[in-house]
């Protein structure tokens, strides 16, 4: 692993600054592999779920994973705040009959209600605010017997502070607000092979030395917006130094991805489904 200097680290992100964005979206260089098939586990998994239905994908980006869905639903709908993402959306989908993008501040989820049978939500409610809100709008518009899938990293297993998640859960906080909801749900952890747990303990190693720089841990205290900039370039330079040290990443795909109910607090990523009755 490289050695690196903090005034080295200024001067990149100062020189990157112009190219840093302000909210959290899916990087598909080779270099980000393993967060892409983590990410799109969830939208395969949820193919038997949604397969003739009538779905909605909530912070769906620019649809990347809303219009795989859409492959098998009888009607997709992705919702994301920014105007500009579902325009873009829109338009790069536009072929897709069945799928159709709006933009919205969610919650609330704007739709009516028990108008979709199913719902999906993957690595999005980490973002918002109003988490409890979101959960009670989502089981507001499910039809009767429709069903809830939620992703969401597990914040046991963080290192560090991703400036652009409000709140990390635990199991046990999930486990709390879904059964405030729902009266029907479980709730499992996604786990990677070896070759993906090889690369997050590498992963892992890169942060803490970072976070040497930081020994007051002062990032955790500073304003979040802070440190958008800093994080985007750091995180980028991590998983390229990573792709170049263990290039078997490369190879890396949903199917080294597994849910599981066994150790969950080591998994890396929370996973619900909850059942409208």
């Amino acid at each position: 692993m490289a050695s690196y200097s903090f005034d080295y680290f200024c001067q990149k992100i100062k020189a990157q600054a112009k190219n840093m964005h302000d909210r959290e979206r899916p990087s598909f260089e080779d270099s980000n592999n393993v967060t892409v098939q983590r990410c799109f586990f969830a939208y395969e998994f949820a193919k038997d779920f949604v397969e003739g239905k009538t779905t909605a994908d909530i912070g769906c980006a620019d649809g990347y994973g809303t219009q795989y869905l859409a492959d098998y639903t009888l009607a997709t709908i992705g919702i994301d705040y920014s105007e500009v993402t579902v325009s873009e959306a829109n338009r790069k989908h536009a072929h897709k009959k069945n799928l159709t993008f709006k933009s919205g501040s969610v919650p609330p989820i704007p739709l009516e209600s028990e108008s979709v049978e199913v719902v999906t939500a993957f690595q999005f409610i980490e973002h918002i605010q109003d988490r409890l809100g979101f959960i009670k709008e989502a089981y507001r518009v499910l039809k009767p017997g429709g069903t809830f899938l939620c992703s969401t990293p597990n914040a046991k297993m963080s290192i560090a502070r991703n400036p652009f998640h409000v709140h990390e859960y635990t199991f046990d906080e999930m486990q709390k607000e879904i059964s405030s909801v729902f009266e029907s749900y479980e709730i499992q952890g996604v786990q990677g092979n070896e070759i993906v747990n090889k690369y997050y303990e590498d992963n892992a190693k890169w942060a803490k030395k970072i976070l040497r720089l930081d020994p007051l841990g002062i990032h955790k205290m500073i304003p979040a917006s802070w440190l958008v900039k800093p994080y985007n370039f750091l995180t980028s330079l991590m998983r390229k130094e990573l792709k170049e040290e263990n290039t078997d990443t490369l190879n890396i795909t949903t199917k080294d991805f597994y849910l599981t109910k066994d150790r969950l607090d080591f998994t890396w990523d929370i996973f619900v489904i909850a059942k409208k009755k």
